[in-house]
């Protein structure tokens, strides 16, 4: 199929913004770097911008896939590793249910469940599918609603009922992990993407957009590889701040 660099140039992009996040975030929590503006609304906004944009743009770019099953096996089997080595290696930084677990799963559910959505009109799809996304954003808080606005409260005891509510989004209290994205609400936000994606080629933006030819090839390469990268980006940070830390 036609390669669209447009979104290689995007995930490229939306890769460094995570690598310079999760560097900052190591600074704080590992090395313990005392900068209180990363507890601030700024980071927070910074942190679920680069989350957003990536769940919204694989559902977007899943249509443009010929090996669905594999690719969605693919990114579970590195979500089910990440999670491994840090439970082993870094137990009080472990990563459960992380957003490759995500992406893996919302890839491997949307085969069956695309022959249902295919038939609901692009419009109706996108704003329902967002409009779920941001009813349901504070369901792992325990309600219905979006970030300080709470419509409902949801009944308590679906939050103590173990790591498969959780996996939904229905956080047992006991849970910890240092990076979790339940099934709701964001696969929803991936629903998002997946009918963008589809009013895109309905209207011929994408074509109109990939007509551009872009100068640099720094960011298409890292979109092109960019679940190596994201596998490989944590540990390559950790030891060069290991070193500069130990060297300042």
């Amino acid at each position: 199929m036609k390669r669209h660099h447009i979104l290689d140039q995007i995930r490229g992009l939306t890769l460094i913004s995570m690598i310079l996040f999760h560097a900052v975030w190591d600074l704080v929590y590992i090395f313990d770097r005392d900068w209180t503006w990363f507890y601030s609304p700024l980071a927070y906004v910074w942190q679920q911008s680069i989350c957003w944009l990536f769940i919204a743009l694989s559902g977007f770019c899943w249509s443009l896939g010929r090996h669905k099953l594999r690719r969605g096996l693919i990114v579970s089997g590195a979500g089910f590793l990440v999670s491994l080595v840090t439970e082993l290696v870094m137990p009080d930084q472990r990563i459960r249910f992380g957003v490759l677990t995500l992406l893996g799963f919302c890839m491997l559910v949307m085969i069956p469940l695309e022959k249902l959505l295919s038939k609901i009109p692009s419009w109706a799809g996108l704003f329902g599918s967002f409009l779920s996304f941001l009813l349901i954003r504070n369901i792992n808080d325990g309600y219905l609603g979006f970030e300080g606005l709470r419509f409902a409260k949801l009944p308590d005891n679906l939050y103590h009922m173990g790591d498969i509510a959780t996996f939904v989004g229905f956080t047992d209290t006991r849970f910890y992990s240092t990076d979790y994205f339940s099934v709701f609400p964001w696969i929803f936000l991936f629903i998002t993407g997946y009918y963008a994606y589809r009013l895109a080629m309905q209207y011929g933006l994408l074509e109109k957009l990939s007509e551009w030819k872009p100068k640099g090839k720094l960011l298409g390469f890292m979109g092109r590889k960019s679940l190596i990268i994201y596998m490989l980006h944590q540990p390559v940070i950790y030891l060069i701040l290991f070193v500069w830390d130990k060297i300042s």
